[in-house]
């Protein structure tokens, strides 16, 4: 089986699986290889190809394009809606590949460039509706076709805002979706964590990161609406998909390995620590055009996930844009506060370590420093922006959580998790003097 792989409205290459051998490859065409402008996917997979085994590239192909999935029941959806196996990279990239993350579009070679492009209006009356009918309806599927082809677990639709509070779907390669729709979760004791991501993406901001511009509404049922950093819309008012790629196909691991721990925490398996993490992450952003920029905009990432306790910060929901000059760090997305759903059966260890600590309540004035240095970040930029980022988010959680609710927000989730962040900060205060110290012993 053979895909064709666009970037935007520019040919880049095919994409192919030998079913029989089990081989995946990737080539760059010709044309793409000639621009003077001309980028590779993924730093695993360079415009000039390095001397590797076939099995050892077919690995760097699949672990790329696997990552353009969704996960969980999204993906459990597509599979069945299309009779497509779910280990089926090509076969599911054939079907929801047209509309992928970033700027990438993956089509068979006869659906390149569709004679017709859509829009086709979501009125709030239907989408209430179909946020109702989850349990019985996939979300993912509309007018029974896939339209979900981002990567994740949670519930979430792509639209295309034609105005204020009015959105459409986008079908054909002339059209592209400008936003994120994601309604709160369907178990009730995740209830209130649109408010929750709401009010922690409006803060980050406060604080001074980049992040992707969040509104809450209402249709009645709370919808958090996420403006894509991977779309830019021209003065023309064309949308022209952007280059991005997911800290696993920047580290060039699977979507399993998201995780520092990707057998999870239990004892005979937490020392296996083969996933992702924040050096390996510092050290891919070494190859930046900007890599001291880059890697101090990675430490304040790192620092607010702290900061407001989002432990299930894991590699998936870290983005790099790509381009001539290297990765560089996307605005942060899915920033949320994991206090309120401490009582819940939920993971609480953080999904990459800071230093050697997992666990929050391990977290200490060693540990930073150990941090620093396994991340090769001087120890006295970390002191500043530990202290830069927990007075000024200190100082903003009370009068951003204030606009958050008149926003939306419900005023009982906002309080409880600024509370919590303002503890956090006095608690990651106190560590900030000691990390000098501690920097000899590690």
């Amino acid at each position: 089986m053979r895909l064709e792989v666009w970037m935007d409205n520019a040919f880049m290459g095919w994409l192919a699986h030998d079913i029989h051998a089990n081989q995946y490859a990737f080539e760059y065409s010709s044309d793409w290889l000639n621009r003077t402008d001309a980028f590779a996917l993924c730093p695993s997979l360079p415009l000039i190809p390095i001397a590797h085994s076939a099995e050892a590239h077919s690995r760097a192909v699949r672990t790329f394009f696997e990552n353009l999935l969704p996960e969980g029941q999204a993906l459990d959806d597509v599979s069945i809606l299309c009779a497509v196996s779910k280990t089926s990279v090509l076969g599911l990239l054939a079907v929801i590949g047209g509309e992928s993350a970033g700027a990438l579009r993956i089509v068979p070679p006869d659906q390149a460039q569709p004679a017709v492009s859509s829009l086709r209006p979501v009125p709030w009356e239907e989408l209430s509706e179909r946020i109702q009918k989850r349990r019985e309806q996939a979300f993912s599927i509309w007018d029974k076709k896939v339209r979900l082809s981002i990567a994740g677990y949670q519930d979430k639709l792509a639209v295309h805002e034609t105005a204020p509070g009015e959105w459409a779907l986008a079908d054909g390669p002339a059209l592209a979706s400008t936003h994120i729709l994601k309604p709160d979760p369907l178990n009730p004791q995740l209830a209130g964590l649109t408010s929750n991501e709401f009010y922690c993406m409006r803060l980050a901001q406060a604080a001074g990161l980049a992040v992707a511009p969040v509104t809450l509404w209402h249709i009645p049922e709370p919808v958090l609406l996420i403006e894509r950093f991977d779309r830019l819309r021209l003065h023309t008012g064309a949308i022209q998909r952007q280059p991005v790629i997911d800290g696993c196909q920047a580290l060039g691991l699977a979507v399993a390995a998201k995780y520092e721990r990707p057998h999870g925490d239990g004892r005979d398996v937490r020392e296996y620590r083969a996933g992702a993490s924040l050096p390996k992450l510092f050290e891919v952003l070494k190859c930046s055009a900007r890599p001291a920029l880059e890697r101090l905009a990675l430490l304040r990432w790192v620092i607010f996930q702290v900061l407001i306790s989002n432990t299930d910060a894991h590699a998936k929901n870290l983005s790099f844009k790509t381009g001539p000059g290297g990765l560089s760090l996307a605005p942060a997305y899915d920033l949320v506060c994991a206090h309120p759903y401490a009582d819940l059966n939920l993971a609480d260890t953080y999904a990459m370590a800071i230093g050697d600590a997992f666990d929050p309540a391990a977290l200490c004035a060693y540990e930073w420093a150990n941090f620093a240095k396994q991340a090769d970040i001087p120890v006295r930029l970390l002191q500043h922006e530990l202290t830069r980022l927990i007075k000024q988010t200190a100082q903003a959680r009370q009068h951003i959580g204030a606009i958050a609710v008149n926003e939306g927000a419900e005023a009982r989730v906002v309080h409880a998790i600024s509370e919590h962040i303002g503890k956090q900060c006095k608690q990651l205060s106190n560590m900030v003097q000691g990390i000098a110290e501690m920097w000899a012993y590690v």
